[in-house]
């Protein structure tokens, strides 16, 4: 089990212990969408599931609670929506710090030099680095337009 996988199973125990119902209830979704990726890496038959896949699963979850938050706003339901950013919060416990501005350029301008891409027909290769090496650290739909730039 990966550590990260684990640091997640005891802090559901904790929450347990402390009777933190909406820590717990988030817990147990995050758990439930780790048990989907390990039927579907071991149906493909890939191995287990890494600390990368489960750094990938919680992005997807905190994208699509943030899409949820936005549409309950925009469809004036505040308890809704303070719902969805109360999950939002106990995820991003354990997403890694994110890459932003100078920082986020310097890694890109490393990838691109890295990858040896010198123009828009190389972003997929310097995507799928990003995508391997900073899972969890960077928003990538909001990167393809930096790499975009950069390689124009």
């Amino acid at each position: 089990m990966s550590d990260l996988r684990t640091q997640i199973t005891n802090d559901m125990k904790q929450a347990m212990k402390d009777k933190d119902a909406e820590t717990l209830a988030t817990l147990r979704l995050v758990n439930a969408a780790l048990k989907d990726k390990d039927i579907e890496i071991r149906v493909a038959g890939e191995g287990s599931v890494s600390d990368a896949d489960v750094l990938s699963t919680l992005q997807k979850m905190l994208k699509q609670r943030e899409e949820s938050v936005k549409m309950y706003q925009d469809n004036n339901r505040p308890e809704l929506a303070a719902k969805e950013e109360a999950e939002i919060a106990v995820i991003n416990r354990y997403m890694p710090k994110q890459l932003e501005g100078d920082e986020l350029s310097k890694v890109i301008d490393d990838v691109i030099a890295q990858s040896g891409a010198e123009g828009p027909r190389d972003m997929g290769k310097v995507m799928a680095i990003l995508k391997s090496d900073y899972a969890g650290q960077i928003n990538m739909g909001a990167v393809s337009s930096l790499v975009k730039d950069k390689l124009s």
